[in-house]
C-alpha cells in the first residue's frame, strides 16, 4: 500500500478512536471523577504501549536520554487532557472539539516565536481568522457560563507547547518511548489527585466541570469498568496509529485529515447526547477549520518552495 494512503488510514483510525473515547468520557462524567477514569484508562493504555515497544525493539527503549523534556511533555499533555475533559462536562463535544482545533494555529505562532521558523503574513492572517472563530463560539454577551470555553483554549495552548517539545524529542526518541512517559504522567497525576481529593471533600454541587474533576472515587459497575479499560485500549492504539502515520508519511499530506474529528464530534454529540450544533457553532467551526486547513496548505507550499530552492542551489 502507498505510504500516503496508509498514513491517511492511520490518522483517520486514530481520530475515530479518540473522538469515540471523548464521547464516552463525557457520557461517564456525571457519575465518576476524571482522575478515576484517567487512572484506569492510562493503566490499560500503558500495557498496550509496552506491547508496541516490544515490537519496536524491546523494553530497553524505556531508557531516555532526555528525561527533563519527557517529563515536561507529559505534564503539558496531562494539563491539555484535563482541561479538555473538564470542559466536556459542561460543553457539547462538537463545540469543545472545534475550539480545541485552534491548536494548529497556536503551534504556527509558537513555531515563529520559539523556534524562529519563518511565518508569512498569509499564515498570520489565518491565525487571526481562526481566533475570530473561537471568539464566535465563545458567544460574547451570553454571560459567565461561556467562560467554560476558555478551557479548550487552555488545552489547545498546552497541547501546542507539547508538540513543540515533541519535535525536539522526535529526533532521538522512539514513538513508543514518548507514549510510555505520557501514560506514566497520566497515572502519576491521577493518583496524586485521587489521594488529595478522592474522598470528594472539595467537589462542588453546582458546577459540573469542577465536580467532574473533584468528585469522590466510586467503584464502577462491571459495564462501566469495561468501558474504562476499553478507553485505555482506544487511547493506546490510537496513539500508536497517530505516531505511525507521521512516521511513514509526510505531515503536510496527512495532517488535514485530522479535521475529520469535527464531523465525528458532531455525530457522536447527536447520537449520545442529542446535541445538534446551532448556526453560531457551525460558523465558528467553519472559521477555525478553514483557517487551520489554510495554514497547512501554506506550510506545504512554502516547504515545497524551500526544497526546490535547495535542490537548485545544490
Amino acid at each position: 500500500m502507498d505510504h500516503r494512503v496508509l498514513g491517511i488510514a492511520c490518522v483517520v483510525g486514530a481520530i475515530t478512536l479518540f473522538i469515540l473515547q471523548d464521547a464516552l468520557i463525557k457520557w461517564l462524567s456525571g457519575d465518576y471523577p476524571l482522575h478515576e477514569i484517567v487512572l484506569v484508562r492510562a493503566t490499560s493504555a500503558i500495557a498496550v504501549t509496552l506491547f508496541m515497544m516490544r515490537l519496536e525493539g524491546g523494553i530497553h527503549l524505556l531508557r531516555t536520554h532526555r528525561l527533563g523534556l519527557q517529563l515536561t511533555r507529559s505534564a503539558l499533555l496531562v494539563l491539555a487532557n484535563g482541561a479538555f475533559y473538564v470542559a466536556l462536562a459542561s460543553m457539547a463535544i462538537a463545540e469543545a472539539t472545534s475550539i480545541f482545533f485552534v491548536a494548529p494555529l497556536i503551534i504556527t505562532a509558537l513555531s515563529a516565536l520559539l523556534l524562529r521558523e519563518p511565518v508569512g503574513p498569509r499564515r498570520w492572517a489565518a491565525v487571526c481568522v481562526g481566533l475570530a472563530g473561537v471568539i464566535v463560539m465563545m458567544r460574547p454577551g451570553e454571560g459567565v457560563l461561556r467562560l467554560v470555553a476558555l478551557l479548550p483554549i487552555f488545552a489547545a495552548t498546552a497541547y501546542a507547547f507539547m508538540q513543540i517539545i515533541t519535535r525536539r524529542l522526535g529526533t532521538t526518541e522512539r514513538a513508543s518511548t514518548i507514549a510510555f512517559y505520557a501514560q506514566a504522567g497520566f497515572i502519576a497525576a491521577s493518583v496524586t489527585i485521587g489521594l488529595v481529593a478522592g474522598d470528594g471533600r472539595f467537589a462542588p454541587e453546582d458546577n459540573a466541570s469542577l465536580a467532574f474533576l473533584l468528585r469522590a472515587w466510586t467503584v464502577p459497575s462491571v459495564g462501566d469498568a469495561a468501558l474504562f479499560l476499553g478507553m485505555g485500549v482506544m487511547n493506546g492504539v490510537g496513539g500508536y496509529l497517530m505516531s505511525q502515520a507521521y512516521r511513514i508519511a509526510r505531515p503536510a499530506a496527512i495532517a488535514p485529515f485530522e479535521y475529520v474529528a469535527l464531523p465525528m464530534a458532531v455525530f457522536w454529540g447527536v447520537v449520545f447526547f442529542g446535541d445538534w450544533p446551532d448556526l453560531v457553532t457551525y460558523a465558528g467551526m467553519a472559521l477555525i477549520c478553514a483557517s487551520g486547513l489554510y495554514v497547512l496548505h501554506r506550510e506545504t507550499v512554502v516547504g515545497r518552495a524551500r526544497r526546490e530552492a535547495s535542490g537548485n542551489a545544490g
